[in-house]
């Protein structure tokens, strides 16, 4: 009885629109043809772009691999310049202390040698003098007119007992000392005594001209040793000292390479990094490339085939047996429709007056509290069934509550973070202070610059989430409305041979490309194809399901359905297009602006160096404040004000719930 109901009103619509259904078959194949040769020629086209992408990736990224090794290479050859000049530096250092310690020990050596010729300079020379001493008193004594005989031996005896007296000065001193004393009254003895003593008078001041001699030449000797120590212990300390000042200047410079050779080192690593995540970046984009290409032939053929079949279908729906049986039949068939033609209207129109009072009440809260979020909600249980209203009311009222919990905890996290963020910038604004005015500029230009950045980004972010959700939602309603339109489309017995042509070419088609496709190593990749392209299945099954039951659930069907979804379709392309050309556009500004950046913050770290840390301290500060700001300061509304708002929704909203629970009944499908 339902199904004959159905019936009836699909034979209503097509005589409401004077189209019969094997018209519409044809109407909907040659649509099916025309969207075939659509999709193969964009499928081409966007195939294109993507090959011509992968030839300017791969050239791109094989540049960049080229110049990663040519860096590498001239990274480890700087490093093993550093290591040989660390290695000649410490071999010096080594043998300049090793000269260091000798020449110490020289001079220490040198000292106690000049010690120990001073005490023989200094014995000696004490020698000399009392040699002297004694032989000029004795010769002062044994000159005297009337000498005194006892003084003259003591004299003579004193010399006689002197060290550095000679063994032959000694014998005739002896001699001249075996005289006795008494004898010198005896005027004979005197007279001999005189005679010797003149003797040794003459040998004492040779002796005394000997001792000045020698005594001046022993000082001479002191004198030259002396100067010779001296200039001995200067040259010493002058290479001590010359060497340590070079062993201090080549500790520095080995010191110096070797902070340098560990900040190249580790640009190597980096560098080998970054060559080796661009090698596979390359390696899987050729892989993706290839795949591609070799799905991409494969699809077009399927995409040919697919063509021959809908016309051979379109040959057979279009001949006499056919079209000619339709025209003579379905125009009788058609009369019985006529009385349910505006079913479908009029079930339109129908709504529960507990849905209407909800819409009432819903206005009239949202022009008391101003609340946008109400009246868009009236609107919408307006304009939706009574059940999905009450299942949105529901929905909307935890989203409000989860906002409200997640935006109490944002707040405190807001609180915190700004005090924090404020308090840091502060400081380290007031520590930028005496930067010079090219300075500011730079840093000015790149706080602008990132946050443009940041703000570009979170907008591209913004667009790939709302283009993932429009795709999520455009996907499940077309797979929704397909299915709907594949369960509307029947067939008849006449058309037998059109059904088996498409059945046979979709069956075929079901596994021609059922297999796994590569994933793209990047998200930056044109769009092309993700999935097994397996033919118009739905169209087609829907072609095939309409020539079965050609009498059944067309007219409701393809009236409502295929109008959403044109709809929808249109409305999907043209968002997912404006979408992507806004995409493109900020990407491409973000690409500039990060260009300009880095170009700013090159100049400022040229400009001033030794402010670099603070100032990249202070941007990433800046930067955060900004991305705190969207969330954390108020724009026109308090946090209170919020929280009042949001209250007095949920408030509304339940009041609204109550309503619709009073007339919970299901209404007519």
């Amino acid at each position: 009885m339902q199904r004959a109901t159905i019936l009836a009103l699909l034979l209503g619509s097509a005589l409401a629109s004077q189209v019969t259904p094997i018209q519409k078959v044809l109407q909907l194949m040659g649509e099916m043809k025309a969207k075939a040769i659509e999709e193969k020629n964009a499928e081409e086209v966007r195939f294109s772009a993507f090959s011509q992408w992968c030839t300017n990736l791969k050239k791109s990224k094989t540049d960049e691999i080229n110049a990663g090794n040519e860096k590498m290479e001239s990274l480890a050859a700087a490093i093993e310049k550093a290591a040989v000049t660390i290695r000649k530096l410490t071999e010096r250092i080594e043998e300049l202390d090793f000269d260091v310690n000798r020449w110490k020990k020289d001079e220490e050596s040198a000292k106690t040698v000049r010690e120990a010729e001073r005490a023989d300079y200094t014995a000696t020379n004490t020698d000399y003098g009392e040699s002297i001493d004694a032989v000029s008193g004795a010769i002062a004594v044994l000159k005297k007119q009337t000498p005194d005989k006892a003084q003259a031996l003591i004299q003579v005896r004193r010399v006689h007992s002197l060290k550095l007296l000679p063994s032959s000065s000694k014998d005739v001193l002896a001699s001249f000392l075996q005289q006795d004393p008494e004898l010198a009254y005896d005027a004979p003895e005197a007279n001999a005594y005189e005679n010797q003593s003149g003797g040794v008078i003459e040998m004492l001041e040779k002796l005394n001209d000997e001792f000045s001699t020698k005594q001046r030449e022993l000082e001479k000797e002191e004198l030259g040793a002396q100067q010779a120590y001296e200039q001995i212990m200067q040259q010493l300390a002058d290479d001590i000292e010359n060497a340590e000042f070079e062993i201090s200047k080549k500790t520095k410079h080995r010191a110096d390479t070797q902070q340098n050779k560990a900040e190249l080192e580790g640009d190597l690593v980096q560098t080998t990094a970054d060559r080796d995540e661009d090698q596979k970046y390359l390696d899987e984009t050729v892989a993706l490339c290839a795949q591609k290409t070799t799905d991409f032939g494969a699809r077009q053929q399927l995409r040919a085939d697919e063509l021959t079949a809908i016309d051979k279908a379109i040959e057979i729906i279009g001949s006499g047996a056919v079209a000619g049986s339709g025209d003579k039949h379905l125009p009788a068939l058609l009369q019985i429709r006529r009385t349910a033609s505006a079913l479908p209207q009029l079930r339109s129109n129908l709504a529960s007056p507990a849905q209407l009072r909800v819409v009432s009440f819903l206005n009239e809260q949202a022009r008391k509290s101003g609340s946008r979020l109400l009246s868009e909600i009236a609107l919408s249980a307006q304009a939706n069934p009574f059940g999905k209203v009450k299942k949105m009311i529901k929905d909307l009222i935890v989203k409000l509550m989860e906002e409200a919990t997640s935006e109490t905890e944002h707040k405190g996290f807001c609180d915190t973070e700004l005090t924090t963020n404020k308090q840091t910038r502060d400081k380290k604004t007031a520590d930028l202070n005496e930067l010079n005015s090219n300075i500011e500029d730079l840093t000015a230009t790149i706080a602008s610059l990132t946050q443009d950045i940041a703000d570009l980004t979170a907008a591209v972010k913004e667009l790939d989430t709302a283009m993932a959700k429009e795709t999520e939602e455009r996907t499940a309603a077309k797979a929704k409305n397909e299915q709907t339109i594949k369960d509307a489309k029947a067939g008849q017995v006449a058309v037998e041979q059109a059904m088996a042509v498409l059945k046979d070419f979709y069956a075929k088609a079901a596994t021609a490309t059922a297999f796994a496709q590569a994933q793209g190593p990047a998200d930056d990749a044109p769009e092309t194809f993700d999935k097994p392209y397996q033919g118009q299945q739905a169209e087609g099954g829907g072609v095939v399901g309409f020539l079965e039951v050609i009498l059944t659930d067309f007219a409701r069907l393809e009236s409502d359905t295929t109008a959403d979804e044109s709809q929808e379709s249109d409305e999907f392309k043209n968002f997912m297009h404006e979408s992507s050309k806004a995409k493109a556009l900020k990407e491409n500004e973000i690409k500039l602006k990060s260009q300009t950046k880095t170009d700013k913050e090159s100049a400022l770290q040229q400009a001033n160096e030794d402010m670099k840390v603070t100032q990249d301290q202070l941007n990433k500060d800046l930067e955060y404040y900004e991305k705190l700001k969207p969330t954390c300061v108020d724009s026109g509304i308090t946090y209170e004000e919020r929280v009042k708002r949001r209250e007095e929704e949920i408030v509304s909203l339940q009041e609204a719930l109550k309503i619709l629970a009073g007339n919970d009944l299901p209404t007519m499908a």
